[in-house]
């Protein structure tokens, strides 16, 4: 797919209609919220309040993450494997449409979700998990087990209070997910109370966008939530320095909706809209060789990483100009896309001692695309606000006082197994750091890359990242990718910096 150029946009007018969707009373209680539908939802026809209602009944499908399933796939059968799980993200995205278009006729006769969704979606799982478990056999290695016990799916509600498989995060997800090496990561002191403050005073109650999110529960005044963020201390033998690339904001516009870390080969294999910085010969079917000769947004030439990452919207009923085309629209992805004001990315040091180089080529994903479905157990991304960043969301979206920003930050996993650069789940060859900032036995310290992301967007509810349509635009979904393709002079220029206590660019 092509690049999708913005439109250039009035801030102010922007800013006028959706501060007018949020009443903010003294104190910073949210009272009520009334968030713009999508401009690709609503299919039913339905009047709002009906859609809504039946909507918060079942709101979405759930099914097992087949990918997070299989950690161990013979490299000659992952090409086969991978079309397929791609494949069954498009099988969802197809039951989630139907499911969508028939909300109000299946709240009203339940046997039609069995019978004209999750049966067909179960039986096409099915055909795609004996193809992965063919394809492994034909690698002289064993099937899988209960490969089966993996095609059934269910349709699940979405609470709007965050409660539930997707909502015990407000106070758990608080911890960090990756161990205590991630820096601003932590948020288990008292976010709890902050955001059920916010989900309770938001109340979700047919006030938030139709369709399929966010809801107003999703966001939370981040004046409510109280400092949580508790960095490790260093050890003696730490590496103390940094390394920062500057690699733009994405101003040049280059998008596609493609994984080529997920779904390598596969056309819209991420269902939603990614920004790019760095290498810009990346999409689904980019080779190392593609990524090693491609032109680079990087100020330094010897980085020639990717990075990418769910792009914001505004929800402001307003059409970008993919409204017709997979990733967007097609994909409930709907508004419009919004330019990061800033983007750092820096690559800092291991709290328990000196780091080694990342192979060229290295793949990391960080986050989890399906977290509302699957749980919050690889979710990896923070919400703040600029002048709050010792408050840290990872379930909630913050609403920012005026004159502050949106924040969204990604600490990447910061140990790697010493042998791969991938792995069939894509996350087994590189871990987090532990609690004590030490890496787990068996793998060694490198460069920590730290993202941060910031936007200049409305006060109050009215934006949200891209994801898949059934994870319903879940701020806990967010997730970042990237792979490392420095040249050997300047990951030793990296290496020396961090290990040294030098601050280098």
């Amino acid at each position: 797919m092509g690049r999708t150029s913005r439109k250039k946009r009035s801030t102010l007018a922007n800013r006028a209609i959706i501060a007018s969707a949020a009443l903010i009373l003294g104190g910073g209680g949210l009272v009520a919220v009334n968030v713009y539908a999508s401009a690709g939802e609503g299919s039913s026809g339905a009047p709002p309040e009906r859609s809504w209602n039946a909507g918060r009944q079942m709101s979405t499908i759930d099914c097992p993450d087949a990918g997070i399933a299989l950690p161990d796939v013979p490299d000659r059968a992952r090409p086969e494997v991978d079309r397929e799980l791609a494949a069954m993200d498009t099988q969802i995205t197809d039951a989630y449409r139907q499911f969508a278009d028939r909300k109000e006729q299946i709240a009203r006769d339940p046997n039609l979700a069995e019978n004209a969704v999750l049966g067909p979606l179960k039986n096409k799982r099915a055909a795609s998990l004996d193809r992965i478990g063919i394809a492994i056999e034909r690698n002289a290695v064993e099937r899988p087990q209960n490969l089966d016990g993996l095609a059934p799916c269910s349709l699940r509600a979405d609470d709007g209070d965050g409660s539930g498989q997707g909502g015990e995060q407000g106070g758990e997800q608080g911890g960090d997910p990756g161990g205590a090496q991630n820096p601003g990561e932590e948020a288990d002191q008292g976010q709890d109370g902050g955001q059920d403050e916010g989900a309770d005073q938001g109340g979700g109650d047919d006030q938030g966008q139709q369709g399929n999110g966010p809801d107003a529960s999703d966001f939370v005044d981040i004046q409510s939530v109280q400092p949580n963020v508790d960095r490790p201390r260093n050890r003696r033998g730490a590496s103390r320095g940094t390394f920062s690339t500057d690699c733009g904001r994405n101003e040049n516009g280059k998008f596609n909706p493609d994984n080529v870390i997920a779904a390598p080969g596969v056309s819209n294999g991420a269902h939603h809209m990614h920004d790019y910085i760095g290498n810009q010969a990346t999409d689904a079917f980019s080779s190392d060789d593609d990524l090693a000769g491609g032109e680079t947004t990087c100020r330094n030439q010897g980085d020639r990483s990717t990075y990418y990452w769910p792009v914001l919207r505004l929800q402001n009923g307003q059409d970008e100009n993919d409204v017709d085309a997979d990733g967007g629209g097609k994909d409930q992805n709907t508004g419009e896309i919004q330019t990061p004001s800033q983007v750092t990315l820096k690559f800092v040091g291991s709290p328990a001692g000196k780091v080694t180089a990342m192979p060229r080529f290295l793949r990391i994903i960080t986050g989890d695309a399906k977290a509302f479905t699957n749980g919050d157990a690889n979710a990896n991304a923070s919400w703040s606000c600029t002048g709050f960043e010792n408050r840290q969301l990872k379930d909630k979206y913050p609403i920012c006082p005026e004159g502050s920003q949106v924040v969204r930050s990604f600490a990447f996993q910061s140990c790697w197994d010493g042998r791969n650069t991938d792995s069939a789940n894509h996350r087994t060859h590189v871990a987090f750091a532990q609690d004590d900032g030490r890496c787990p036995n068996g793998f060694r310290a490198i460069p920590q890359l730290v993202q941060r992301i910031v936007y200049d967007v409305p006060p109050g509810p009215g934006f949200a990242v891209d994801s898949f349509p059934e994870q319903l635009h879940k701020p806990v979904t967010d997730h970042g990718d990237f792979i490392n393709v420095f040249d050997d002079r300047l990951m030793k220029k990296v290496v020396s910096c961090v290990n040294g206590g030098r601050k280098c660019r």
